[in-house]
């Protein structure tokens, strides 16, 4: 058998994908299981075991680089695809592509399209969206299962891998770093937010918070960063002000060595954003910041993982620009309140650990 999995196309989606993907693999340990997604989401699920091939699905192609795809994959010959995304341009390609069978969520007008449509759930009612691609796993080990065998829930463990590449990067740019910055306990910074300028927490609350680490629990900071954050990395160690906080902005950026920086992390701090599901897999703890999202959508129930979200009249919006134009869901989430947090977690994990 030969089947093609539609990936989400951000990158924390992929990550809350890994579960089901594990459960798709052990449900058909002998197919060939080749996943098409954007170029960021593979080096993202890079060195894992989970599929055996991937194809690029690149955002802004032409005419001809599009019919291209449509026959790369129609030469393929698959005989099964699963769509993780609830888009109807994933369903659309899967039929232009001849796949016989098409799994997914009956969503955005695009039943029609699949040959098994999923009931989809209330869009106004959140949900979690590594649960709805459980949903899908979970249909087809159900399917496959005889009358004897007792169904039971798939695992919510999300999985990452830091290959060899990765390694050498973290390895190159420890290299450059003090004695004194090694020596310390490392938290990471992660302050992204590909979803809009609504997630993103003020500069200014970053870098307070990246000093107050630094001088009162004399750990080393790291904020890690994408080529879209490269300034505010820069401009959280400038306003931190501190010899044991620094940036990844000067490195060759590389989704592989974001990965290994918070796989060495004592905790994470973050948006909620891709990076935001980095800490899980790896067992880092982590202290999320929801502004404008809604904690269900993305909740993993990892155990080890802290929100702070402020309670407002007017959100969570789900906005991607604030539309009252004062992100006061953000901006009046404080330094000390975060910090308070870290503290906090930091203390939980060295008790559970004594």
């Amino acid at each position: 058998m030969k089947i093609a999995v539609f990936l989400p196309n951000w990158i924390g989606d992929a990550v809350m994908a890994t579960p089901a993907l594990r459960a798709i693999r052990h449900q058909y340990p002998d197919a060939e299981i080749v996943t098409i997604q954007r170029p960021y989401v593979a080096d993202a699920l890079d060195g894992l075991d989970l599929v055996d091939r991937t194809i690029s699905l690149k955002s802004g192609q032409n005419l001809v680089s599009r019919l291209q795809l449509l026959q790369q994959l129609r030469r393929e010959r698959f005989d099964l695809s699963i769509l993780f995304p609830n888009s109807f341009r994933s369903a659309w390609l899967a039929f232009l592509a001849g796949i016989p069978r098409r799994v997914g969520i009956n969503r955005d007008g695009r039943g029609w399209l699949l040959t098994d449509a999923i009931p989809a759930r209330d869009k106004q009612t959140p949900h979690p969206a590594i649960d709805e691609y459980l949903r899908i796993a979970t249909f087809l080990v159900e399917e496959a299962q005889t009358d004897s065998e007792v169904s039971l829930p798939l695992s919510r463990t999300m999985e990452l891998a830091v290959t060899e590449a990765d390694q050498k990067r973290w390895k190159a740019f420890l290299d450059q770093q003090s004695a004194e910055f090694k020596s310390r306990p490392l938290i990471c910074l992660n302050p992204g937010g590909a979803f809009g300028a609504a997630k993103h927490w003020p500069t200014a609350h970053f870098g307070e918070l990246a000093e107050r680490i630094a001088n009162e629990l004399d750990r080393s900071v790291l904020v890690v960063c994408g080529p879209a954050e490269k300034t505010e990395a820069l401009q959280i160690v400038e306003q931190a002000n501190h010899h044991l906080v620094t940036s990844l902005a000067a490195e060759p950026l590389h989704l592989g060595l974001t990965k290994a920086a918070i796989q060495q992390a004592e905790l994470l701090v973050t948006t909620d954003s891709g990076p935001r599901h980095f800490a899980a897999p790896f067992q880092v703890p982590v202290v999320t910041l929801f502004g404008p999202t809604h904690i269900l959508w993305s909740e993993t129930y990892y155990d080890r993982g802290l929100h702070l979200q402020l309670d407002l009249d007017c959100g969570p919006c789900q906005q991607r620009v604030c539309p009252l134009g004062h992100h006061r869901c953000m901006k009046d989430l404080r330094a000390d309140q975060v910090f308070r947090a870290v503290v906090s977690l930091l203390d939980q994990q060295n008790k559970k650990a004594a």
